[in-house]
């Protein structure tokens, strides 16, 4: 549809429910109605990302993902070796299982019995799957770096944030100019905390709304940080000072994460060479 010139927009499925729900109340759930919800959603909203097949960010996200594919087969590969290897040495496997300790184990075992040759054999054709998507994630890596690099962008001299945090960012976001303010980016990353007062106490929660990826992009950048001796670290150690739990002073530091990456974003946007990339 987009490839054709039609003007599409990404829905995000808890908004189209959200408008079914409030529609239709308790009627059943099909097709016809999660379409006619949808449109009802894409066209009372004028914030929802532009589906472009061909924007920069788009090449991003499509490299992001792709990655985060590899690296959670590749977590799904090990522990099936990790398994493979518990039965096959006796008392298991202890710590953290790399694939050069793997590959020192199988070497070093000398199975007896039919079921133990095959475990064996089997945990040799995990292992250079491993192997293969080792190759493939550092591929990407240097991909995206160069699309970073390419790109100009500043989100990476941000404290905590590298070529493939900054790569998901861009792509989860996309185009930044849709978010009037940064409390409107901070309320779609899920940044703005929630008032949940009561009475004379005020108290804030964690939001449980928003983009949850890019939210969890913020989360690390935002661990990253309070680890550090930088300012940003020093904020969240003064916000623990002032009485505030780590909990709440992470979701402060996140906050301030937020409005970074947002001025960053669109500091992009507005330079030349960012929007001809």
């Amino acid at each position: 549809m987009a490839g054709s010139g039609e003007s599409v927009v990404d829905v995000p499925p808890k908004l189209s429910a959200r408008v079914r729900v409030l529609s239709s109340g308790n009627a059943p759930k099909n097709d016809g109605l999660d379409a006619l919800a949808t449109a009802l959603a894409a066209s009372g909203n004028e914030r929802l990302a532009a589906v472009d097949p061909e924007a920069a960010s788009e090449v991003l996200r499509l490299l992001s993902e792709r990655r985060e594919d590899l690296v959670a087969e590749r977590t799904r590969a090990l522990n099936r070796l990790h398994g493979l290897l518990r039965d096959l040495v006796p008392g298991g496997i202890a710590g953290t299982l790399s694939v050069d300790r793997a590959s020192r184990i199988l070497r070093g075992i000398r199975p007896q019995g039919s079921s133990s040759r095959v475990r064996r054999r089997l945990a040799s054709e995990v292992l250079r799957d491993v192997r293969t998507l080792d190759r493939k994630i550092a591929d990407l890596n240097r991909r995206i770096e160069a699309e970073i690099e390419a790109s100009g962008t500043a989100l990476t001299q941000i404290f905590g944030i590298g070529p493939m945090l900054a790569a998901r960012i861009i792509g989860t976001v996309g185009d930044v100019g849709r978010f009037p303010t940064k409390a409107h980016f901070a309320s779609y990353s899920g940044t703005a905390p929630v008032e949940a007062s009561s009475g004379a106490v005020v108290h804030h929660r964690l939001s449980l709304a928003g983009n949850r990826k890019l939210n969890y992009a913020l989360h690390m950048v935002a661990v990253c940080q309070a680890r550090s001796d930088a300012p940003c670290g020093s904020y969240y150690r003064k916000k623990i000072a002032e009485g505030k739990s780590r909990k709440e002073a992470l979701r402060c530091l996140k906050r301030r994460v937020s409005d970074a990456v947002f001025r960053s974003l669109m500091a992009d946007s507005q330079t030349p060479s960012s929007s001809a990339a």
